[in-house]
């Protein structure tokens, strides 16, 4: 990329920020600096490019898509990560979300089902140097126990009514999980908190912030 492509990606990165301060009024300076630092338009498909930071999910392949950027902000913010977690984060997709967690997190994990989109994804991290991530290729339903317990997981695809039971048991008590929880495409964002007394995500805390769109989460096929 020349060096008006350069600068014309960094003003859109920008306009990306601003939009998601003012319009959405989420005013995290963690977040958004962290938005700042990662080039989104290198984990798109060049052809989207000319809307890489527009506020609108992008197509990545295999009927996956990357998360409009209110939407990855808004995620990362929940977990209110102060920079010494270990974050597991299920459905890799293009690696953007898995970025800007390495900004904020002292390392991050990430799994994804689909081969093509791992592969893809670890390249890319790897290619821009984001040296705290791990990628695995696996179904996020069971985790990544070796790796385990997590201070905070993030899962970025749509789950049914109830989470897979081993992501509960991966989490450390007093930590954080947030997901997007219902039926249909269109489900709550909920931010669950385990405490040493909760058996069960059915036990735990649950607080619900509003009503998001996802791709459904993909399971093992037997």
């Amino acid at each position: 990329m020349n060096i008006e492509g350069i600068l014309y990606m960094e003003e859109e990165k920008g306009q990306m920020v601003s939009d998601v301060k003012i319009r959405y009024g989420l005013d995290s300076s963690i977040v958004l600096s962290a938005m700042l630092q990662v080039p989104r338009e290198e984990f798109v498909d060049p052809k989207y490019i000319s809307i890489a930071y527009k506020d609108q999910p992008i197509p990545i392949g295999h009927g996956q898509t990357m998360s409009q950027p209110y939407t990855v902000a808004f995620m990362t913010d929940l977990l209110e990560l102060t920079g010494n977690e270990k974050v597991l984060e299920i459905g890799t997709g293009s690696g953007y979300q898995a970025a800007v967690l390495s900004k904020l997190a002292r390392k991050v994990y990430t799994i994804e089902i689909i081969p093509e989109l791992a592969r893809n994804a670890e390249k890319n991290l790897k290619r821009l140097g984001y040296k705290n991530v791990k990628v695995k290729i696996g179904t996020g339903e069971y985790g990544w126990k070796e790796k385990s317990p997590f201070d905070t997981i993030l899962v970025t695809a749509g789950l049914g009514e109830k989470v897979p039971d081993a992501l509960f048991e991966q989490l450390k008590a007093d930590g954080v999980m947030v997901a997007p929880i219902g039926r249909g495409a269109d489900k709550k964002m909920v931010r669950f908190t385990k405490t040493r007394l909760h058996q069960s995500f059915g036990e735990a805390k649950k607080e619900k912030f509003g009503t998001f769109h996802f791709v459904p989460f993909v399971e093992k096929k037997d």
